[in-house]
């Protein structure tokens, strides 16, 4: 089964839910965070070769405050129909933005390539991220080979075969009464790494695969890397607080964000990722509960240690996979090489 966290979930921030679909013919699978209250957003996309929907929507200076959902999938450009599927279910449940003739759900979504595990046909489409609203609710959410993280892989520097399994991951922190969360699906050409220790936990393994080799450390000594197809990788998430934003500091929480897919990550953002975090502020936390109301640097800090944490989970929570031909694959997985 997989994993939770105990590192706490995106699930403790109010006003969000979370929902999977895993497809386990591939596998792939999509992942739908809900505001159904609706939530100020902003986004930062700063790896080079990004697959994403609706970010242009969330600049600060553009007209619309709040969007009802952000869908995370795998199945590269063709998932992002997994969105479509999530406006249908949002707007059966009477949630979108009132345009006077109806109610339009935004969805933002961004996708990771993981195309090369399986059957490329097999992908996320619109009724995945149906599927996904379907099971979503605010419960801590299962981690590792599920929904968006179902296929996701890290370590490609050298090549599939000394890849290892990635995953989705979540954790959160509380301060002064405010939450803010963070779900990651991580599919990184580079390493996983203990942003306590600096030590790779899952990613590149030797030419024996049969230990770790540490990305940074080789690419430095020389070692060349294999010819890596642009967009073929790629971490996605979402940041989550229940602190009021605006969308400008909805945006910063998002950059600031990435400081933690960098402490965790190495190398990240790079010419094969389309890294892109999500921020969605709730503005629903309880007032008789907060202490006092935590400034931007609290909450930037709380961000990238929440993004941190769970890109570190989504691969302990992953499980090693085989895959028989003519799809022949076998990554194994964080607690195959390293005692938790």
């Amino acid at each position: 089964m997989p994993s939770r966290s105990p590192a706490g979930s995106i699930t403790r921030v109010r006003g969000i839910e979370v929902g999977h679909y895993t497809d386990t013919r591939r596998p792939t699978g999509c992942t739908a965070v809900l505001a159904r209250g609706g939530a100020v957003a902003g986004v930062d996309v700063r790896g080079a070769a990004p697959g994403t929907r609706e970010t242009d929507l969330l600049h600060p200076s553009n007209f619309v405050q709040q969007v009802h959902a952000v869908m995370l999938a795998g199945g590269s450009a063709w998932g992002l129909d997994a969105a479509s599927g999530a406006m249908r279910w949002l707007e059966e449940q009477g949630v979108g933005l009132d345009v006077g003739v109806g109610r339009i759900p935004l969805v933002p979504a961004a996708v990771l390539f993981d195309l090369a595990v399986g059957d490329m046909r097999i992908r996320p489409d619109a009724a995945a991220g149906y599927a996904a609203c379907q099971a979503a609710g605010s419960v801590d959410p299962a981690q590792g080979n599920v929904g968006a993280g179902a296929g996701a892989v890290v370590g490609k520097l050298f090549g599939m075969g000394r890849a290892m399994k990635g995953g989705i991951g979540t954790a959160s922190c509380t301060v002064g009464g405010v939450t803010v969360g963070a779900l990651i699906a991580c599919n990184a050409v580079g390493d996983v790494v203990d942003p306590a220790t600096g030590r790779p936990v899952a990613g590149a393994r030797t030419a024996d695969g049969q230990a770790l080799l540490d990305a940074r450390r080789a690419l430095l000594a020389g070692e060349t890397a294999t010819s890596i197809i642009q967009g073929t990788n790629t971490t996605i998430g979402v940041i989550a607080t229940d602190a009021a934003l605006t969308k400008a500091q909805a945006h910063r929480l998002a950059t600031v964000g990435h400081d933690g897919l960098a402490r965790a990550i190495n190398p990240v953002h790079t010419m094969s990722d389309g890294d892109t975090l999500f921020c969605l502020g709730t503005g629903l936390a309880d007032p008789g509960h907060m202490s006092a109301r935590p400034g931007m640097a609290v909450l930037a800090t709380m961000a990238a240690e929440a993004v941190a944490q769970a890109t570190l989970q989504a691969v302990w929570a992953a499980q090693a996979i085989a895959l028989a031909a003519p799809h022949a694959l076998a990554l194994p997985c964080a607690s195959d090489f390293l005692p938790r």
